[in-house]
């Protein structure tokens, strides 16, 4: 519970240097795990801090390898502990984001979880900056357990520079796709390596001219009204689904992969 206290507030705060709104998309399962008071104190330090919370299932499952039924069970239970945290503060869920974005691999299941989302009132989270944090990530604690400092600042270097490039990347693809760049919403997870580099994350945005919007004000773009019926088994950014959607043909092969090192760290 204290490391993952530290990590929120090392996160809440620096969004707070950069004046940046945020959404925390919340597993339910995690909240329990945590405990259902220290838990739910971590997520009303997001509505202490001014920013929103959003359902990202229950237990964070694929929901490729779900039933219809099973998916609607995930999003219901998924709702319990924010809700309660949104209703202190006159608010309501709205936002849902599917785990790995799998929004559903074959196109009943894609259409049913759609019209479930839009019974219970929830909008579809869609993001369209990745920077593969994940993968970082997992290096980065075994960097850490290791007491390997010295991998540890060149993975921080490398995630800097991948997340620089990765903005570029995804700033030309809807260009291409869109022919004028929408405003981004970025996918970062609430992990240690985030907590020691939001703060730098944030200034690559300023340092390339973007402000911070919330999530509502991002989403008014038209290109966030364009209607998500692109049924797969992955989970892309909006880039590439909106390019289905319009039929616009882009070369994923462009898109950088996380350096080859950090991907082995610790494999040998």
């Amino acid at each position: 519970m204290v490391e993952a206290n530290a990590i929120n507030l090392a996160i809440l705060h620096s969004l707070d240097r950069h004046n940046a709104p945020a959404t925390g998309f919340v597993i339910e399962e995690r909240v329990h795990e945590i405990g259902d008071i220290p838990g739910k104190k971590i997520l009303r330090q997001w509505v202490q801090h001014h920013h929103d919370l959003g359902n990202h299932s229950f237990s964070h499952p694929d929901f490729d390898k779900l039933t219809v039924e099973q998916i609607e069970q995930e999003i219901v239970l998924g709702e319990k502990s924010l809700s309660e945290i949104l209703r202190e503060v006159g608010k309501t869920p709205r936002y849902f984001r599917f785990p790995m974005n799998h929004t559903g691999d074959t196109p009943s299941k894609h259409a049913a979880a759609a019209s479930f989302l839009a019974q219970r009132g929830h909008k579809l989270a869609v993001c369209t900056i990745d920077n593969e944090d994940y993968a970082f990530s997992e290096a980065y604690l075994l960097m850490l357990s290791k007491k390997d400092k010295v991998s540890a600042k060149r993975l921080r270097e490398d995630y800097l520079a991948y997340t620089s490039a990765g903005i570029d990347y995804y700033s030309t693809l809807n260009k291409e796709v869109l022919g004028y760049e929408p405003p981004h919403v970025m996918l970062l997870h609430v992990n240690r390596l985030n907590a020691d580099m939001v703060d730098a994350v944030m200034s690559l945005f300023e340092q390339k001219h973007y402000t911070f919007v919330t999530l509502d004000k991002a989403y008014a773009d038209p290109a966030f009204a364009i209607p998500d019926t692109f049924v797969t088994p992955y989970g892309p950014m909006w880039g590439y689904r909106w390019a289905a959607e319009r039929g616009v043909k882009v070369n994923g092969k462009l898109e950088l992969e996380p350096p080859a090192w950090i991907l082995d760290y610790g494999k040998k």
